[in-house]
């Protein structure tokens, strides 16, 4: 399962004392994790910086745009950064001090993460919504794309759910810091994944 976790808008891909995070890692972290799906998609070719703009965004900071129609399925950006441990990535400095849970990590596969604070591209900047256009992907070396889910117009926001995975028990504080700021119809309210029904 692909697990990222972003340090943006807190759960441990929004950490928790940038120690939120998500993965193996999120329960030290305090964090939540985000889960990202394994559509089939096209192909990565990826010298598409034509595809999208960073602005600001009325969801959450900034945020990314498509800068011209996008189609249904199309491999838009590498989620790009310094792979590495989760128990490295808990010794970083907090990319936002005043808000430990932004973060801009991603949880691979194979227990690693992507730690988008060094050397991060525009795709760290990718807000979460409850009704995404986008979804995230793995692929057989180990790089996480953003693609697609149906068409996109020119102009919109590009999104994915981020379906943050709190490891441990969460303090009211700590829900309050995964809100969700969508506005999508149907918000569930929480960056963090549906309760699995026991």
């Amino acid at each position: 399962m692909l697990v990222a976790v972003d340090r943006k808008q807190g759960g441990t891909s929004k950490g928790g004392k940038r120690r939120p995070g998500p993965s193996s890692g999120a329960a030290k972290r305090g964090g939540a994790r985000k889960a990202a799906g394994s559509a089939k998609v096209k192909p990565a070719r990826l010298t598409r910086s034509s595809y999208y703009v960073v602005r600001d965004s009325a969801i959450h900071g900034r945020g990314v745009f498509a800068a011209r129609p996008i189609r249904n399925k199309q491999t838009i950006i590498e989620y790009r950064g310094e792979r590495t441990t989760w128990d490295e990535a808990n010794t970083r400095p907090l990319s936002d001090p005043d808000n430990p849970h932004h973060t801009f990590l991603f949880g691979l596969d194979d227990g690693r993460v992507i730690d988008a604070d060094v050397g991060g591209n525009a795709a760290r900047w990718i807000n979460h919504s409850c009704r995404p256009n986008c979804e995230t992907y793995e692929d057989e070396d180990d790089r996480v794309f953003i693609a697609a889910r149906r068409a996109i117009a020119r102009g919109e926001e590009l999104t994915y759910d981020y379906q943050l995975d709190w490891q441990g028990r969460l303090s009211k504080k700590e829900r309050e810091a995964y809100v969700c700021r969508c506005g999508a119809r149907g918000c569930r309210g929480t960056m963090l994944a549906k309760k699995k029904k026991r």
